[in-house]
């Protein structure tokens, strides 16, 4: 099976992708860790891809594509992958099921893991890391024992740019705006599966292999 994970950030889709990995033996392909192994093994695509990520633009589709479809012809993903932050774009989903129609492969589901906005922003912006070691927190599922303080070294805890409630916002708005089509365009298909992300990490991971062995059996 050829699986696609999307979410908007926050929602858990990597968590989930790890879990769901590991309990229906598919190779997790995150696409950030696609670029790290391309980069590191200096490879054609990820040399590309370099180029454009030192003027600062985004890596064209094309090279994207071209990096997952390499890493989907390996062995290991003979029998199927699970997709985790691909495709991002209404046209990336389209070039991925024109490269796999190529190679008679078809993208079986796209789980999309849905979480209230005013979750994600709790979520997101609710984390906080030590200036000194790193140390993440979070206000409400993890916080320090002092407040403002690391449990850790002593250290004082900061918040990332992006982690602050306005950007958040911003980044849920960008991921919705893009997301939407790509929804539309699965569920059109019949592949799209909605399941509750709010709920503990668990609980998302039996609906989502409840809903997959369903629809394996119909």
């Amino acid at each position: 099976m050829y699986i696609i994970m999307l979410g908007a950030p926050g929602a858990g889709k990597g968590t989930q992708a790890d879990i769901l990995s590991q309990e229906m033996n598919l190779p997790h392909i995150a696409s950030g860790d696609l670029f790290r192994q391309a980069l590191e093994k200096r490879t054609d695509v990820g040399l590309l891809a370099k180029s454009h990520m030192d003027k600062g633009e985004l890596v064209p589709d094309e090279i994207t594509i071209k990096m997952i479809l390499e890493r989907i012809d390996q062995p290991d993903c003979a029998s199927g992958c699970l997709f985790d932050g691909f495709p991002r774009t209404l046209q990336q989903a389209k070039a991925l099921d024109k490269a796999l129609k190529e190679q008679g492969r078809t993208i079986d589901k796209a789980i999309y893991i849905e979480v209230p906005d005013e979750e994600l922003v709790k979520r997101l912006s609710g984390r906080w890391l030590c200036r000194t070691c790193q140390t993440p927190y979070h206000i409400t599922n993890s916080p320090p024992k002092t407040p403002g303080k690391c449990d850790r070294c002593g250290g004082e805890l900061y918040q990332r740019s992006d982690d602050r409630e306005e950007t958040v916002k911003e980044r849920l708005n960008v991921f919705l705006a893009q997301t939407v089509p790509i929804l539309d365009y699965y569920e059109k298909q019949g592949k799209l599966i909605r399941v509750n992300g709010n709920l503990e990490m668990q609980g998302v991971a039996r609906q989502i292999i409840s809903a997959l062995t369903a629809s394996m059996s119909h």
